[in-house]
């Protein structure tokens, strides 16, 4: 069993910035990793990923904004999240999985809130 935590939400303004990051209690350094969010009233969505080589994808309504990134020896992946909108505020969460195994680890969430 693999536990994920997330750390780093909180409330900013409109076009400010905020990094996310995402510990994992073991090494999850072939796990893709990936990023969630799920605001007020909405489903959750896939926000962005990336794999155990480095390899990134981003939601449309990301990209250009956000930068998934890992550091394998710390088993942390971090979600650096630029030029923010009210329409980000969601609960973000870390999730881990191996596809083809079928392992699949969430964390608890973090409250990201884009306010004036």
């Amino acid at each position: 069993q693999v536990q994920v935590v997330e750390s780093g939400g909180g409330l900013v303004q409109p076009g400010e910035s905020l990094r996310l990051s995402c510990t994992a209690s073991r090494s999850s350094s072939t796990y893709v990793m990936a990023w969630h969010r799920q605001a007020p009233g909405k489903q959750r969505e896939l926000v962005a990923t990336i794999t155990s080589r480095g390899t990134t994808n981003y939601a449309d309504s990301v990209k250009g904004r956000f930068t998934i990134s890992r550091d394998n020896p710390k088993n942390t992946v971090y979600l650096q999240m630029n030029s923010l909108k009210p329409e980000d505020t969601a609960v973000y969460y870390c999730r881990a999985y191996l596809p083809i195994t079928g392992l699949d680890y969430w964390g608890q969430g973090t409250q990201v809130t884009v306010s004036s």
